[in-house]
C-alpha cells in the first residue's frame, strides 16, 4: 500500500502576479508555502514548454525547452539584468483573471532582448557555459530552430523557402548560424534564464516537503526544433509534412473524437535505434520534476492515427504501438521512475497490461463517475490504491460549471445521493470529500474547484482554438477559508504530508 497524500494542481500560467502571466517569481514561492501550510505534497503543473499557436502548452515548439513568458521580470531585475524602470507600465492586458497572449507576444520579447543584452555585457557567467554543454544535444538546435523560424516570419519548418534548410543541409546550417547569431544567442540565454529560475524554485519546494509532478504529452508539435531535426521519426509525406496525425476516437466525451493534428511516430525506426529519443526525453524531465504524468498513456498500447487533412478523428483507425518494448528500454537505462500514466479513454486489456507491468498509478477522474444506470470504475468504492484521484483534468469542466451546464437531473439527484450531500452543502464540499475519501493513494484537487469556481475559470475545452489556457487566479481568491478547507480534508482524510520541512518564522 502507498502511502496517502495530495497536492493541488496549478499551472504556472494561472498564478497570480502583475506581468500579465504567472511567472516563477514570488507568486510561485508563495504558492510553495501555501502547499506547506495546508500539509500537501504535490504541487502538479501542466507543461512547461514554449508554447505554439492556440497556446496550448501541448503543442510545443520543442520537447525540451521551456516557456519563457515564465520567466519572472522582477527576479530578473533583482539580478541587475534589468533596472525597475524597464519593466514598469507594461501594457499586458487590463484583466487579471486572464492572460492576454496576443499582447504577451508583443511585449515580453523586447524586455527580455535587453535582459539578454545585459547579460552580454556584463561578461557571461561560467554557469551559462555549463548549461549549454550538459544541454547541448536539444540547446543548440532548439535555438537555431526558432531564428531561422523566426527569420521566415514564423512559418513551420515545412514551409520554409530554402529547402536547403528545410533539409539541414550543413552548408545552410553554418550559412544560417552565422547570419541569425544574434537570435540564435537570444534563445539560448532565454533558456539559461528559464532553467535557472525554475531550478531555484523546485530547489525551494524540495527543501520544504513539496515535490512537483510535471506532465508529458506523448506528442510534439509538427511546428517544432525536434521533428525539424529528426524525420525520420515520424510518418511523414514527400514533403516532410505529417502523413497522419494523432487524436482519439469517438467516446461519450466527445461525439467527434478530439483531432489533436500530432506527427505521428515511426515507432519502427524509434526501435532500431533503441528508443534514445524516449530515453533522453524521460531522462530531462526527471531532472525538472520528482513525478511525470504521461499524457495519453493509452497511446503507448495502441493509438488512433487519422490521415492528414480530416476535419475530424471520425475517419481514424487504431494502430498497435510497442509499449511493453519502449518501457523495458526505458527501465533498462534509467531504473524504476516516478510516472503517472493517464489512462483515460478507451482503456483496453492491453493498455491494462501495460500500465501494470510497468507498475504506473493509473488515473480516476470523478466527472466520469456519476452514471445512474451503472457502477462505473471511476466512482470511489470502485477506487484501488494504486491510482491517482482527480476532481478533474486540464480538458474538463470547473465541478460547479459541470454540475450546473453538463450534467442531467438524473445523475445530479445520483451524485446527490452517492455523496450523501447536505442540504446547506456546495457541491464542490460534497465532491472534494469523495476525492479525499478515496482510497487511492494520491488525491489531487485542481486550484479552480478548491476556489468553487464556474464556466470562467475552465482551462481548456477539446477541439477548440480560443479562449482556452487564459485563466489566472487573482490574489484575493487565496482566502484563509479556502486555506482551512483544503487543510481540514488533508487532515481528516490522513493525507497529511509525513515528509513536510515545517517552514521557520
Amino acid at each position: 500500500m502507498k502511502e496517502r497524500q495530495s497536492g493541488v494542481l496549478m499551472h504556472i500560467s494561472s498564478l497570480p502576479g502583475k506581468y500579465g502571466i504567472g511567472s516563477m517569481g514570488q507568486e510561485a514561492y508563495d504558492f510553495v508555502d501555501f502547499l506547506v501550510r495546508t500539509k500537501q505534497r504535490y504541487w502538479q503543473i501542466l507543461p512547461l514548454g514554449t508554447t505554439s499557436y492556440g497556446d496550448s502548452p501541448y503543442q510545443s515548439f520543442s520537447a525540451f525547452a521551456g516557456n519563457t513568458n515564465f520567466i519572472d521580470l522582477d527576479l530578473l531585475v533583482k539580478e541587475a539584468l534589468l533596472t525597475e524602470d524597464e519593466v514598469l507600465g507594461l501594457d499586458v492586458g487590463s484583466n487579471p483573471a486572464e492572460v492576454d497572449y496576443a499582447k504577451l507576444f508583443h511585449v515580453r520579447r523586447p524586455i527580455l532582448e535587453k535582459a539578454v543584452a545585459n547579460m552580454k555585457a556584463k561578461g557571461l557567467p561560467e554557469s551559462y557555459y555549463r548549461f549549454a554543454e550538459e544541454n547541448a544535444f536539444w540547446l543548440h538546435t532548439f535555438a537555431e530552430y526558432m531564428a531561422i523560424k523566426e527569420s521566415f516570419g514564423l512559418k513551420s519548418w515545412t514551409e520554409w523557402d530554402d529547402e536547403h534548410i528545410r533539409l539541414r543541409r550543413p552548408e545552410a546550417l553554418e550559412d544560417y548560424r552565422q547570419r541569425l547569431a544574434d537570435q540564435i544567442d537570444y534563445h539560448r540565454l532565454t533558456q539559461y534564464l528559464f532553467f535557472q529560475q525554475w531550478h531555484n524554485l523546485k530547489n525551494y519546494a524540495n527543501e520544504n516537503g513539496i515535490e512537483i509532478v510535471g506532465d508529458m504529452p506523448i506528442y510534439i508539435a509538427a511546428d517544432s526544433a525536434d521533428m525539424w531535426a529528426n524525420p525520420h521519426f515520424f510518418k511523414t509525406d514527400e514533403q516532410g509534412r505529417p502523413a497522419v496525425v494523432a487524436g482519439c476516437p469517438p467516446d461519450d466525451f466527445s461525439a467527434i473524437g478530439q483531432l489533436w493534428g500530432n506527427p505521428i511516430y515511426d515507432w519502427d525506426a524509434m526501435k532500431a535505434d533503441g528508443f534514445t529519443w524516449w530515453i533522453a526525453r524521460l531522462r530531462e524531465s526527471f531532472k525538472l520534476y520528482d513525478m511525470v504524468r504521461i499524457d495519453h498513456f493509452i497511446g503507448f498500447a495502441s493509438f488512433w492515427e487519422i490521415p492528414a487533412g480530416e476535419e475530424t478523428a471520425v475517419n481514424g483507425y487504431r494502430v498497435e504501438a510497442p509499449g511493453f518494448e519502449l518501457f523495458a528500454a526505458i527501465k533498462a537505462e534509467l531504473g524504476d521512475l516516478n510516472i503517472i500514466a493517464e489512462d483515460l479513454g478507451s482503456v483496453t486489456d492491453k493498455v491494462i497490461q501495460l500500465r501494470d507491468t510497468t507498475g504506473f498509478p493509473g488515473m480516476k477522474v470523478l466527472q466520469f463517475a456519476f452514471d445512474p444506470e451503472g457502477d462505473s470504475i471511476e466512482l470511489p468504492h470502485n477506487h484501488t490504491n494504486n491510482v491517482v484521484a482527480y476532481t478533474g483534468t486540464h480538458d474538463n469542466h470547473t465541478i460547479k460549471g459541470w454540475y450546473e451546464e453538463e450534467m442531467g437531473p438524473e445523475a445530479r439527484d445520483f451524485l446527490d445521493l452517492y455523496s450523501n450531500r447536505k442540504p446547506d452543502e456546495s457541491v464542490n464540499q460534497a465532491m472534494l470529500r469523495l476525492l479525499f475519501s478515496s482510497v487511492a493513494f494520491m488525491a489531487i484537487v485542481t486550484m479552480q474547484d478548491l476556489l468553487d469556481l464556474g464556466d470562467e475559470a475552465r482551462m481548456n475545452l477539446p477541439n477548440t482554438v480560443g479562449g482556452n489556457w487564459i485563466w489566472r487566479m487573482t490574489k484575493d481568491q487565496l482566502t484563509p477559508q479556502v486555506e482551512e478547507t483544503l487543510l481540514d480534508l488533508t487532515t481528516t482524510y490522513r493525507r497529511t504530508n509525513k515528509k513536510l520541512v515545517e517552514k521557520k518564522q
